[in-house]
């Protein structure tokens, strides 16, 4: 189940880049050649234009692929297990069966049988 899920993302994520290349190549052809005489561009062309304004205006330091994130990333995970070191063992387990459930409802985790949830709850 999770490999089709990567799959659909892949596949939402290129449809993505597919669509806002050709918004912006229909726009450029709208626009600059009426507006300034310019010339007209091709798919190719509004796709490395799309890539060039990501370097150019976009920070490396900034936002979810820079440093910033991987220093959230960390703390995140910091607390966490600084949160299970002082967690009794009953918490633990609640919490594991709760994610469980959590996970389950989103089809990350098998459904627990309705005998394991019985058990579970007795």
């Amino acid at each position: 189940m999770k490999r089709y899920w990567i799959l659909n993302m892949i596949t939402l994520a290129a449809l993505a880049i597919l669509a806002l290349s050709t918004v912006v190549m229909l726009l450029w052809n709208w626009l600059v050649p009426a507006l300034f005489n310019g010339p007209s561009i091709s798919f190719g062309q509004a796709l490395g234009l799309l890539i060039l304004s990501k370097v150019l205006f976009s920070s490396l330091k900034q936002g979810r692929w820079g440093g910033d994130y991987l220093t959230r990333k960390r703390a995140w995970k910091n607390r966490f297990e600084e949160k299970w070191r002082n967690m009794t063992p009953e918490e633990r387990e609640k919490f594991k069966s709760t994610m469980k459930q959590h996970c389950s409802k989103w089809g990350w985790m098998p459904q627990p049988s309705d005998s394991q949830s019985h058990q579970e709850s007795v």
